[in-house]
C-alpha cells in the first residue's frame, strides 16, 4: 500500500495542469492521496473536481466567514479502490469524519440529518465549544478509519512571528489535535498523521536556521511527539533518512527558491502503534519498523528543473512561468497489510453530495439553455435555407413566406437600427403578424445603413495618415519614458545588476513603500550566484537626489 501527501495550491489549477482530476491522480501512483490547501468552497464541490472512476473522495472546505479565510485552505482525501461497495480492501475506510473536534454539523457524512446539539468527542470535553467550532471551520482536517489504522489528513495553520492572534489559534489548533490522537491510542488504534503542518522541526529541516532556530515552541512540541523525544510518534522520512540534509518539500514563490533548493521541510507523515503481526508484543515490534517499507519526497513534482531558466535572475518571478505547487509531495510505501472485512463507503463520500450527484436544475438556468438552442437552430436554418417553422415567444407562424422573414428578424436582430421612443410598439400591435412591406422597408433601412458606412470609411482614410503620426510619437516617447525608468532603478552591489521593485505589503507603518531588491533568486549566502541581499528604499534615492 501507498500513502501520498501533497500540498496542491489550489486543486483546480492542478487539475488544469494535468488536463483532468483522473490524470492528477493517477500521476501520484498511489492507494490514498491527501490533498491539502484545496482551496475549495463547499458550493464549489463540483464532480469535475471531486469525481474520478476509480476513486472515493472527501473532502473538508472552510465555513469561516473572516476577512481572508473565505475559499482558502481546504483538505480532501482520495482512495483508490476496485468497489465502493461490499469492499475488503483497505484503502476503503470504514468511517470519516470532517474535522477532529465533532462539533461540526454533519461531520460524519452528507446523509446525516441535522441536529442542534452536537456533542464533542472523547477527550474535549474541557474545551469551549466556539473555540473547537473555530478551528474546524477552517476546513483543516479529514479522519479515516481504514480498520489497521486511523489516517489523520491535516493543513496546519501558518502564523507569523508577530502576528499574536494566529500564534494563538495555532496553539490551540495542535493542543485540540493532540487531545484527539490521544483519546485513539487509549483505544489501541494506530495512528498515521500526514500532511503539510507547517513546522520544520529541527535545523536540518530549514536551509537558513540559525542558533536559535530549534528554540521555537512549535518547533519544540513536534519534537517533544517523537519516540527518540519519549513520545508515541515515528517521524517516517527521517526514521528512513536520518542523516540526508537539503531534503525540503517547500519553497518560496517570491524569490525563485527553488532554483537553489532553499527551502523547508514542512510536510511530513508520522506513524505511531503496535504492529499488525500476531506477535506484536515482542520487542522491536511496532507498526513503523514492521510494516514501513519506504518513505521519501517526490522531487519529480517540483515546478524548477535544472534547465527551466536559462540565467540565475529570478526578476521577482515575473518573467518565469512554473506551473505547479510550491510544495513536493511525500509518499510511503507499506507492506504486509491485510485485507479488512467488507464494508461499504461511508456516508462522508462525495458521492452523497447533494451538489455532485443529482444537482436540482432551476427554472431559469433551463429556460435559459433552450433560448440558446433555439438561437443556434435558428441561426443554421438560416445559413442552409431550410424551410421549417419558427417558434417565436407570441406565436407560431406556419405561412412559408412569413418564416424567411422572421427567420431573418430573429437572427438578424443586433443589425436592426435602434428605435426611438416614440416608435416604440403598443401592446396591440406587439401581437400582429409582421406584414411584407414591413419587411422591405427594414431591408431597405439596412441598405441605406450600409452605405452610409461605406461614406464614412472613405472619409476616415483621410485621417490615417495623421493617426500613424500620432502613433509614431507615442511610441517614441513611451521609449523616452522607459529609458528614464532604467537608469533611475538601482543595481544590486553583488552582482552589479539592475534590481526589482517590491512594494510592503504587510500590514504596518511601512505598508505600501516601495523598495529595491536583487533581481537573483534565494539561495545559500555561500553561493555567489544567488541573491546578494541588496536592499533600498525607494523614496530614500529619490530624496538624496532632491538634495544633490
Amino acid at each position: 500500500m501507498k500513502i501520498v501527501t501533497y500540498n496542491v495550491n489550489g486543486l483546480r489549477p492542478r487539475i488544469s495542469q494535468y488536463g483532468s482530476l483522473r490524470k492528477l491522480l493517477d500521476s501520484l501512483d498511489s492507494d490514498i492521496i491527501c490533498f491539502q490547501e484545496t482551496k475549495l468552497s463547499r458550493q464549489e464541490l463540483r464532480a469535475d473536481v471531486v469525481s474520478a472512476d476509480g476513486y472515493e473522495s472527501f473532502f473538508s472546505c472552510t465555513r469561516s466567514l473572516e476577512k481572508g479565510r473565505t475559499g482558502y485552505s481546504g483538505v480532501a482525501t482520495f482512495c483508490k479502490v476496485n468497489s465502493a461497495f461490499s469492499s475488503n480492501e483497505v484503502a476503503l475506510p470504514l468511517d470519516a469524519e470532517e474535522g477532529f473536534t465533532g462539533v461540526l454539523e454533519n461531520s460524519k457524512g452528507f446523509t446525516s440529518k441535522k441536529h442542534d446539539l452536537l456533542t464533542c468527542v472523547e477527550g474535549l470535553e474541557g474545551f469551549n465549544r466556539d473555540v473547537l467550532l473555530k478551528i474546524d471551520n477552517e476546513g483543516r482536517c479529514i479522519i479515516t478509519d481504514h480498520g489497521h489504522f486511523v489516517l489523520f489528513n491535516i493543513y496546519g495553520p501558518r502564523a507569523a512571528s508577530d502576528d499574536t492572534e494566529r500564534i494563538e489559534f495555532k496553539l490551540s489548533f495542535y493542543k485540540i489535535l493532540q487531545k484527539r490522537w490521544e483519546s485513539f491510542m487509549l483505544k489501541g488504534k494506530r495512528i498515521i498523521v500526514v500532511g503539510d503542518l507547517n513546522i520544520a522541526p529541527s535545523s536540518i529541516d530549514r536551509c537558513d536556521a540559525g542558533p536559535d532556530f530549534e528554540n521555537n515552541e512549535f518547533r519544540s512540541w513536534f519534537r517533544s511527539l517523537l519516540v527518540e523525544n519519549g513520545g508515541l510518534f515515528f517521524d517516517v522520512f527521517r526514521g528512513k533518512h536520518p542523516e540526508r540534509k537539503e531534503a525540503y518539500t517547500c519553497w518560496s514563490t517570491n524569490t525563485g527558491g527553488e532554483m537553489f533548493n532553499f527551502g523547508s521541510r514542512i510536510d511530513h507523515i508520522l506513524i505511531s502503534g503496535s504492529c499488525i503481526h500476531e506477535n506484536k508484543d515482542l520487542k522491536g515490534h511496532n507498526f513503523f519498523s514492521c510494516h514501513v517499507k519506504d518513505c521519501d519526497i517526490l522531487t519529480q513534482f517540483k515546478r524548477w528543473k535544472p534547465g527551466t531558466t536559462p540565467s540565475y535572475r529570478w526578476k521577482g518571478g515575473g518573467s518565469i512561468k512554473l506551473e505547479g505547487s510550491d510544495h513536493a509531495p511525500v509518499f510511503m510505501s507499506l507492506k504486509e497489510i491485510p485485507d479488512i472485512h467488507l464494508h461499504n463507503t461511508p456516508p462522508l463520500s462525495t458521492r452523497y453530495c447533494p451538489q455532485v450527484r443529482g444537482c436540482q436544475q432551476t427554472l431559469v438556468s433551463m429556460l435559459s439553455r433552450r433560448q440558446s438552442t433555439e438561437e443556434v437552430k435558428a441561426h443554421e436554418d438560416h445559413k442552409e435555407g431550410v424551410k421549417r417553422p419558427v417558434f417565436d415567444s407570441t406565436r407560431l407562424i406556419q405561412t412559408n413566406d412569413i418564416i424567411k422573414i422572421e427567420a431573418m428578424n430573429f437572427t438578424e436582430m443586433k443589425k436592426k437600427p435602434k428605435k426611438n421612443h416614440s416608435s416604440q410598439l403598443s401592446l396591440t400591435s406587439f401581437f400582429q403578424t409582421t406584414s411584407k412591406s414591413e419587411s422591405v422597408e427594414i431591408c431597405e433601412t439596412e441598405i441605406n445603413q450600409s452605405e452610409s458606412d461605406q461614406h464614412h470609411e472613405t472619409e476616415s482614410n483621410g485621417c490615417n495618415s495623421s493617426q500613424s503620426d500620432q502613433s509614431k510619437i507615442a511610441l517614441l516617447e513611451w521609449k523616452r519614458i522607459q529609458e528614464f525608468m532604467q537608469k533611475s532603478i538601482p543595481v544590486c552591489k553583488g552582482h552589479g545588476e539592475q534590481c526589482v521593485s517590491r512594494v510592503v505589503k504587510k500590514a504596518g507603518p511601512t505598508f505600501g513603500r516601495q523598495f529595491y531588491v536583487c533581481a537573483r533568486a534565494e539561495g545559500p549566502a555561500s553561493n555567489p550566484e544567488a541573491n546578494c541581499g541588496y536592499f533600498s528604499w525607494a523614496d530614500s534615492r529619490s530624496k538624496r537626489k532632491q538634495s544633490k
